[in-house]
């Protein structure tokens, strides 16, 4: 009989060895600057981000521990259109490849249903689409 395996914990926050190699990469995509208002701590928008995506809440509904929605909103914006995500994920993936934790026959991919803003487009009518199949009878 085989034993089972214990689940692993869920991931709500990055965890230390994590964190030392996403940051050079956020870094990389914006060096501090010498003037102008401090940042937000990234490691709590890093958070937040793996919060709301984990959870699927609202950016406004975020705990109040993350900061600002908005700021973490923005940043998950910008790091998205930066490729970012794609650069903390290859870096990550070749580390697990050469321990030898990615079997690369697999794959998954996951998706999230989200309601549409402001209640989305009202119904309307459709349009037959193609020719009937049957001729109509008098």
């Amino acid at each position: 009989m085989a034993a089972t395996a214990e689940p692993l914990d869920t991931i709500w926050e990055v965890p230390d060895a994590l964190w030392e190699r996403i940051e050079p990469i956020l870094l990389d995509d914006a060096p501090p600057k010498k003037t102008g208002r401090p940042r937000q701590p990234w490691r709590r928008m890093v958070n937040a981000i793996i919060f709301r995506l984990r959870s699927g809440c609202q950016w406004n509904k975020l705990p109040r521990e993350f900061g600002s929605d908005r700021t973490a909103h923005r940043w998950f914006q910008r790091w998205c259109q930066n490729g970012v995500f794609e650069r903390i994920w290859a870096a990550v993936a070749s580390e697990c490849e050469e321990l030898g934790g990615v079997d690369w026959r697999w794959q998954a991919a996951d998706g999230q249903m989200g309601k549409a803003r402001f209640g989305g487009a009202r119904s309307a009518r459709t349009r037959p689409t193609g020719a009937r199949l049957a001729p109509r009878r008098a």
